[in-house]
């Protein structure tokens, strides 16, 4: 009786993981730690979508994800210096545990960026 009920558990269980997509959810969280909610796929929803956005440098950085169903997979890296956005996308159940690849604000950027308004501000006064 207990094999016939474990052999039914696990065709359920199996069955329902291949009917459907079940994907980690939140939305402009602070934290990876606030992401653990889930969320049930509709059916043309083939992936778990992480994305992970931030802003500033330093002490005044910072950052914001978001973690969804979608039917589509969007490839974003995005970088300019002081804002910056990352995507990743999986295909299985609960797979989008970690967030998207970490977007760091370059300071090589944006001493850049600095450096050039400076020298095309100097240029315009002279």
């Amino acid at each position: 009786m207990k094999l016939f009920l474990l052999v039914v558990l696990g065709i359920a269980l199996c069955t329902e993981s291949a009917s459907s997509l079940t994907c980690f959810s939140c939305k402009d969280a602070t934290s990876n730690i606030h992401c653990l909610g889930t969320t049930k796929c509709s059916e043309n929803e083939k992936y778990c979508l992480t994305s992970y956005s931030t802003t500033g440098t330093g002490s005044d950085r910072s950052q914001r994800i978001t973690k969804k169903c979608s039917a589509f997979c969007p490839t974003i890296d995005l970088n300019i210096g002081i804002a910056g956005v990352a995507t990743s996308c999986c295909e299985t159940s609960l797979c989008n545990i970690s967030g998207a690849s970490s977007v760091k604000t370059s300071s090589t950027i944006l001493t850049l960026g600095v450096l050039a308004s400076l020298a095309c501000i100097l240029r315009m006064g002279f």
